[in-house]
């Protein structure tokens, strides 16, 4: 039986995706959270996670004791070393690698940052900045409507790894400060509703 263990911490989005793609998989995976404070300074954090993580950064994911990191290589990973979410098929695959980077490169970007800016006691940002960051989530929000199609979910009918990618930030629009499109808060709802869903703090429970 593959061994799985997860370092992450409910604030961290990254982290958050890998923990519903563990949880959504079909292959009824079977692993356990390890929860790393990552704002308490990287030297001070468990001396297995900081041997496992380089960067001393969530989320890490011990497969059979080898450390994968980044959340887009973890759920690529996910996929093709378990056919599921996406990897039972070379075009499920391909559709999840494609949404995972497209994620990375655009609302991975803007929403970690308009939240971060809105919490409290969290980074200070100039309105111009602001206001680019809200102007690319725009985009981004229509590129996403676009890329779902009146589908279900971005992988179609069932969520795949492209699914849980834009999920991991998208839970906190509220907490970001914007609003999502009609498709978007439709496709928001049927991913809250999922049986694996859970929040952040449920996925990631301090010891």
């Amino acid at each position: 039986m593959t061994d799985l263990e997860l370092f992450g911490h409910p604030d961290s989005g990254h982290a958050c995706k890998v923990a519903l793609a563990l949880a959504l998989s079909l292959a009824g995976l079977d692993w356990r959270p390890a929860w790393v404070d990552i704002w308490a300074p990287p030297d001070s954090r468990p001396a297995a996670f900081l041997a496992a993580s380089s960067a001393a950064e969530v989320p890490v994911l011990m497969i059979d004791g080898v450390a994968h990191a980044q959340s887009g290589a973890i759920l690529i990973e996910i996929a093709s070393r378990f056919r599921t979410l996406g990897g039972e098929s070379a075009a499920g695959l391909r559709r999840g690698r494609e949404v995972v980077l497209w994620e990375a490169n655009r609302i991975g970007m803007c929403l970690p940052q308009l939240k971060e800016a809105r919490r409290l006691g969290g980074a200070h940002f100039d309105p111009a900045v602001i206001d680019w960051l809200e102007g690319r989530f725009a985009v981004d929000r229509a590129r996403f409507d676009r890329m779902l199609n009146g589908a279900d979910f971005l992988h179609g009918a069932a969520p795949g790894i492209g699914d849980c990618a834009v999920w991991g930030y998208v839970q906190w629009l509220t907490e970001a400060g914007v609003s999502p499109s009609p498709a978007m808060a439709g496709w928001i709802e049927r991913m809250g509703a999922l049986p694996a869903a859970r929040a952040p703090e449920a996925f990631f429970p301090q010891a």
